[in-house]
């Protein structure tokens, strides 16, 4: 029986209370005897019975990537909706009953901003009775407090006030002076009962230090706590209350006295309890206050500790086993007065606690017992950490500790497992390192004193995080962010966003204002994100223009470049700086900025617009070539990040010549890498676009340093922000920018999807409507079992290579979908199958196929398992790590000349050391067969 599944409005399940300036539906279809949606229609209604009918869009071609509709909605209500899709075989499939909820729109406020004596170091609760008086049908809270807040509900018949919603850290991050996000939540159970409502305020980004720009500056935005809330109740009898926030409400003082995002809190039980008094009139926040884009934040997972390690500096330390970002429950029962100090680390040094890459973030939570058994949680503040160490606790318990793992409440979508315990760690660590930077803001990382939204980190990462989840809402609210932040500089996207003071811009950074939009589209096949963001991504690419003038001056100002790239020939062993020409990847992403415009507004259909950014792309497109390349197409930049960008952009006359290069760099680097931010993501899609994937298998499975998985083999279980951010004995190799969890380099997983994997979301078909599915086999995985519900549905691709030159591939096309299906080295023999549904359209070896799911076994046109001997050429040996290493003991492998690479061992030998004797040869061949 078919199912409709992952039914949501803007790309949430169900959302209650946020913006709705656009609504589209969206829904996916499994397990139905048809293989296409014939029709579907969508009704909305104010009940759960559809007897109101507010929409109706009748029984017609509807998008289920994305289908806009358009009917006025009202204020503070909860729309109920529903679709039915008919198959091509005459199914008709029913959805479950789903809704949104609006929340006050342009209904001006009636609560007030309020505030307390803010110079008190102790926290504040505001508190306010609420006492219904009929029978109630339904109730809401219209909530905002700066810094942070929580919001408790004491019953009349209860001793504990129980928190309202499983939120953490609201009203999230933000640029405050710009916009507020207010959250909505349903408290019809609490106010049947009645009793107190409690708000308690934290200092969070708004009110605690936080950036670069003045780090001892606490306050940024504001200096006062502020609260502004509403609670609408409706009775059954059609009648409404509204309590708002205004002088009458309360304050009191938790036992808080200390809290930040960097630096954790404290908390005194032994505090003794303060009367309570009026609250103020605040004076209003600068920002506009509007309905919530942020995702909530909630606990996810909970962790035990993998075991307490008594260290040799005689620490108690809990270990997690999993590096995770967020907070924790502990368990206390000490004397009164004794305090309790739990600190926070990413990694151990010689087996004792370590956390001084953490820079000034003290990362700690310190508590004074008042006597009594306790569960201590945080309120405001979050960490990142594997490793934790208490102080003042006797008798220490993994039972009385539990991780809370924070993040943003994303859909999972995809999901790979390999035949290679190395490379499954390194994708769990990839997912981790999401996880662990996916928190209100795509940040950097999440536990020294930074966890920014730098622009860079998120537009690497925007593909891979799109395989891995339905990103859509995530990245609408931080592009909305970004907007914001271009409006305040000229079009101008900081290098951080929110920016929290003065920033700068550079290349690659600042393009994440066109790529992420342009990933978010490609990957939702839902054009509304381009229709939000087309005036930032013009806004962007016109600030380069003026910058750029006449004289390239976009080349003049400073850039990143190639951030951390190991290429820098003579830098200082914590370079940051690569040795690609900052200029060349400015023009370069320069004219790519453009290009993307000219792409989004194909879409849009705004020919105009498309017509003067292709314009601006065409013409920088030239000018790179007349700077950085040769008449013969040889590139100026001869660097791996330079050579991949030039074949990822098609730069070159000579393409075959660039690919010479660029082997020749990973040649002269014995297979490995030495890229940074720019090129490190780019570099292994690009050497399978150009017919490379050997070299980029070789990239993925070293297991030596530089590369993914040498720190997998050191015990990562996050991404590391430096290729060496451990040395091989495990020290930590610069505290001065060393983050052991830093999502940016994990975007190789993004290649592993696409092509390891072979599933490939195409700009010809976004949203995966038509998927092409294109797997490359490799030992070094032996196997590939791939997951991905994008937009359209699940696809599943996998692949196994048994005995010694078998491949058997599995493919499953959604409902809705369709495949480009292209086999690893299959003989053209395989395609004779017609009994086969796989090839029942095959055409210049691509198999085209509907839903369904579609198997074969094979014997791979060429062998799996590369044969050596005296006759390989030195390029096939050189290229074999363990033979590299066995010829180095007969030959200085580093000294042949580049010619020699296409001569056979034979040759070269003879060449430069005369004929090999027989028996040696025979010897040789012997050795180099066993490898």
């Amino acid at each position: 029986m078919g199912k409709i599944y992952a039914a949501k409005t803007n790309h949430i399940t169900n959302p209650i209370g946020f913006n709705m300036d656009t609504i589209a539906f969206s829904w996916k279809v499994k397990g139905c005897r048809g293989q296409n949606q014939k029709h579907a229609r969508i009704v909305i209604s104010k009940n759960k019975t559809f007897t109101d009918i507010c929409y109706d869009t009748g029984e017609t071609e509807l998008d289920s990537l994305s289908t806009r509709v358009e009917f006025e909605i009202q204020p503070y209500t909860r729309y109920y909706w529903k679709v039915i899709v008919a198959t091509d075989v005459e199914e008709v499939i029913e959805s479950d009953v789903q809704f949104f909820e609006t929340a006050k729109m342009d209904e001006p406020w009636t609560g007030r901003w309020i505030t307390c004596d803010s110079s008190q170091e102790r926290h504040p609760i505001f508190s306010k009775r609420i006492e219904p008086k009929k029978k109630v049908k339904r109730a809401r809270l219209y909530i905002c407090g700066l810094g942070l807040y929580e919001a408790y509900f004491l019953g009349e018949s209860k001793e504990n006030p129980e928190k309202i919603g499983d939120e953490y850290l609201t009203p999230y991050c933000n640029n405050y002076d710009q916009w507020i996000q207010y959250q909505t939540y349903d408290i019809t159970k609490q106010a049947e009962q009645g009793g107190v409502l409690s708000v308690l305020l934290g200092n969070g980004w708004y009110k605690g230090r936080f950036g670069f720009n003045d780090p001892e500056r606490e306050a940024y935005y504001g200096d006062e706590w502020k609260l502004i809330a509403e609670i609408h109740i409706e009775y059954k009898d059609g009648t409404k209350d509204v309590i708002s926030s205004d002088e009458t409400w309360s304050v009191t003082r938790s036992n808080l006295w200390f809290s930040n995002i960097y630096d954790g809190e404290r908390r005194d039980d032994t505090l003794p309890p303060v009367e309570e008094s009026p609250a103020r009139i605040a004076k209003v926040p600068k920002g506009r206050l509007m309905e919530r884009l942020s995702l909530p934040v909630k606990v996810q997972e909970e962790m035990k500790p993998a075991e307490l390690i008594h260290t040799p500096a005689g620490e108690d330390v809990f270990d997690l086993g999993q590096e995770i970002a967020g907070i924790f429950r502990l368990r206390v029962h000490e004397p009164a007065g004794t305090t309790i100090r739990i600190q926070t680390g990413e990694v151990l040094q010689d087996g004792c606690f370590y956390n001084e890459n953490l820079r000034t973030a003290l990362s700690e939570y310190i508590y004074v017992s008042d006597g009594t058994e306790k569960v201590i949680t945080p309120h405001f503040t979050y960490y990142g950490y594997r490793y934790v160490k208490v102080t003042g606790i006797r008798d220490l318990s993994c039972e009385d500790f539990t991780a809370l793992v924070l993040y943003s409440d994303y859909e999972s979508i995809g999901a790979i497992e390999t035949g290679n315990d190395l490379v499954n760690k390194l994708i769990s660590n990839i997912e981790w390192g999401m996880k662990g930077n996916f928190l209100d803001v795509p940040t950097d990382c999440p536990q020294r004193d930074e966890r920014m939204g730098w622009t860079g980190d998120a537009q690497v990462f925007s593909a891979t995080a799109s395989y891995l989840a339905d990103t859509y809402a995530f990245y609408r609210k931080y592009l909305y962010d970004m907007y914001q932040e271009q409006l305040l500089a000229d079009g101008m996207v900081p290098e951080i966003v929110p920016t929290f003071g003065p920033t700068k811009c550079s290349c690659a950074w600042g393009d994440a204002a066109c790529i992420i939009p342009w990933n978010v589209y490609l990957f939702s096949g839902d054009k509304t994100i381009l229709e939000s963001q087309i005036e930032s991504m013009k806004a962007w690419v016109d600030y380069i223009r003026r910058i750029d003038g006449d004289h390239h001056g976009w080349r003049q100002i400073f850039h990143y470049g190639d951030w951390l790239a190991l290429d820098r020939t003579g830098a200082a062993a914590n370079s940051v700086y690569g040795a690609t020409d900052e200029a060349y990847i400015a023009d370069i992403y320069y004219a790519a900025s453009a290009q993307t415009v000219a792409k989004a507004a194909d879409v849009l259909g705004l020919e105009e617009t498309r017509q003067e950014y292709q314009e601006i792309a065409d013409r920088q497109w030239r000018a790179v070539k007349e700077e950085y390349f040769t008449s013969t197409g040889r590139c100026a930049v001869k660097t791996q990040t330079g050579l991949i960008l030039a074949l990822k952009y098609h730069l070159s006359e000579n393409e075959e010549l660039t690919k010479q290069m660029m082997k020749k760099l990973l040649r002269d680097n014995k297979n490995k890498l030495n890229t940074g931010f720019v090129g490190t993501p780019l570099l292994c899609n690009v050497l399978t676009d150009h017919g490379m994937t050997d070299a980029a298998y070789r990239l993925l499975l070293n297991e030596e340093y530089p590369g993914w998985l040498y720190e997998v083999k050191l015990g990562a279980t996050t991404v590391w922000e430096r290729w060496n951010s451990l040395d091989e004995n495990g020290h930590v190799s610069s505290t001065g920018m060393n983050s052991l969890n830093h999502y940016s380099y994990g975007a190789v997983l993004e290649w592993i999807f696409r092509h390891a994997a072979g599933i490939d979301v195409t700009e010809q078909s976004p949203g995966g409507r038509v998927m092409r599915i294109s797997p490359k086999v490799n030992r070094g995985l032996g196997y590939v079992k791939a997951v991905y519900d994008s937009a359209c549905g699940c696809y599943q691709c996998g692949w196994e290579i048994s005995g010694d030159n078998k491949i058997t591939v599995t493919v499953t096309v959604p409902f809705g979908g369709r495949a480009e299906v292209v086999l690893p080295l299959a003989p053209e023999s395989v395609y004779e199958d017609k009994e086969n549904p796989l090839f029942e359209d095959v055409e210049n070896g691509i198999c085209r196929v509907k839903a369904g799911e579609y198997e074969v076994t094979y014997e791979a046109s060429q062998p799996l398992k590369r044969k050596y001997s005296i006759d390989s050429t030195m390029e096939e040996l050189l290229n074999h790590p363990d033979i590299r290493a066995f010829l180095s003991q007969m030959m200085e492998v580093d000294m042949i000349p580049d010619i020699a690479y296409g001569l056979s061992l034979r040759d070269v030998a003879k060449t430069f050391a005369g004929e090999i004797k027989p028996e040696e040869a025979q010897m040789l061949d012997i050795a180099l067969a066993n490898f």
